[in-house]
């Protein structure tokens, strides 16, 4: 199933944390947080901005980003956990 964001959504699939640190030790699941490092699986068409023109995105399919810890939707699809999020919510690209 393929699902395309409508306007300027984008749809992100977080990207897992070390289970271990650095010195070896294990960290469970319950005292993990939900990572706010994504990357980027479809994008929509654009914003249509206030002159009736559609503004394009600058977040591209592939880009990983980061956004904020309470940011998007969640959505299952096939199994596999997603967010949906507005452009606004990204806060950077990493490059």
């Amino acid at each position: 199933m393929k699902l395309r964001p409508l306007q300027d959504r984008i749809l992100v699939q977080r990207v897992e944390e070390e289970t271990t640190t650095k010195g070896g030790i294990i960290i469970p699941d319950t005292a993990k947080e939900k990572p706010a490092e994504g990357k980027v699986n479809a994008v929509g068409n654009g914003k249509i901005g206030d002159d009736g023109k559609r503004v394009a995105l600058e977040i591209k399919v592939g880009d990983r980003i980061l956004f904020g810890k309470y940011s998007g939707t969640e959505v299952k699809i096939e199994g596999e956990e997603y967010l949906i999020m507005r452009e606004d919510d990204v806060l950077g690209v990493i490059e």
